[in-house]
């Protein structure tokens, strides 16, 4: 699969691409084939990935934030071959209607690199930092009109509470709704500053930033409505794969990597197999490997964003004719 240094060294500081080398072998490239990244970023996989195609060979890319999009568009990020390269600005969970759109119906292999980006957390102004402070923005495509502020203003306790619980998993999450509410009583929550003192006495000693994460992530997946986006480019990526086509993708949190594991495992995102009258398992996609991959010590290192990755990798069944 090439040079396994060189895979390392793809990227910019805008987003240091993770589990570089595994993402690509699971891919199981060919010069001649297809394939989508379906979250372009700072095009670090997208670039890997291009560069062991052929003449014959496609990439089309996708991503909903438009900062992504502007550095290609200004041709700070370039394709070798542009006509072979496509960027789509649009969120994934437009996959399969924006591939017929560029006259694609089938593809042999679909990458997905989920959470955010470097880029995002380092811009202080997007609210996606625990570290910075900025506006309580959190939105990854900034044309969607609901921001994080807006759900802290307005939402009630009960709601805000179901939120942080489901989506962020913190134990004390009535506490911080109930903490919530009680500030914007007396001040507006406007900054990620606001936020955390609104909730700072709810903060386990040495455990602030866990915390933090875990609120700012819960806000950030409602904001995006991500696991539903997830599910739906799930479901689109089984589509429009040939038999035999590979679907790679890596996530950051548990609730991300169980719906993968879940649907590359049964075809569903509750994990239930079905079985055929011979104990064959129905599934339109099998797992390829038998656990989730992460990041060497080496990588999480140089990037310590690595350290939370989970990659997975799926295959779409190939159906034998009876």
């Amino acid at each position: 699969m090439g040079n396994s240094n060189s895979l390392t060294e793809v990227g910019c500081q805008y987003h240091v691409p993770v589990m570089l080398a595994e993402a690509i072998e699971g891919l199981r490239l060919r010069e001649d084939g297809t394939f989508v990244d379906v979250t372009f970023g700072g095009g670090g996989h997208s670039k890997a990935i291009l560069e062991r195609l052929g003449s014959k060979g496609r990439l089309l890319a996708f991503d909903q934030d438009e900062d992504a999009v502007a550095r290609v568009e200004s041709g700070e990020w370039k394709a070798e071959s542009e006509a072979q390269f496509t960027l789509i600005n649009e969120n994934f969970r437009h996959l399969k209607s924006f591939l017929r759109l560029h006259g694609v119906r089938q593809v042999d292999g679909v990458l997905a690199d989920l959470g955010v980006s470097s880029h995002q957390f380092d811009v202080a102004e997007r609210g996606f930092s625990t570290r910075m402070e900025g506006e309580l923005d959190l939105r990854m495509d900034r044309r969607s009109t609901t921001t994080a502020r807006d759900l802290v203003e307005t939402l009630d306790e009960e709601s805000l509470a179901r939120i942080l619980k489901m989506y962020g998993e913190l134990p004390n999450a009535k506490q911080m709704a109930r903490a919530i509410v009680k500030y914007r009583a007396e001040k507006d929550i406007v900054t990620t500053t606001d936020l955390k003192e609104a909730v700072s006495h709810h903060l386990p000693r040495g455990m602030e930033n866990k915390y933090l994460a875990m609120l700012f992530q819960a806000l950030r997946i409602e904001v995006n409505g991500e696991l539903e986006a997830l599910k739906e480019m799930l479901r689109q990526a089984c589509e429009v794969l040939v038999p035999g086509g590979r679907l790679v993708v890596i996530s950051y949190h548990s609730l991300e990597d169980r719906l993968v594991k879940n649907f590359m495992r049964s075809g569903n995102f509750e994990g239930e197999v079905e079985k055929d009258f011979y104990g064959n398992v129905l599934s339109p996609m099998k797992m390829v490997s038998r656990g989730a991959v992460q990041a060497s010590e080496e990588e999480v290192m140089r990037n310590s964003r690595a350290r939370s990755a989970r990659l997975r990798v799926g295959e779409k069944a190939v159906l034998v004719n009876s």
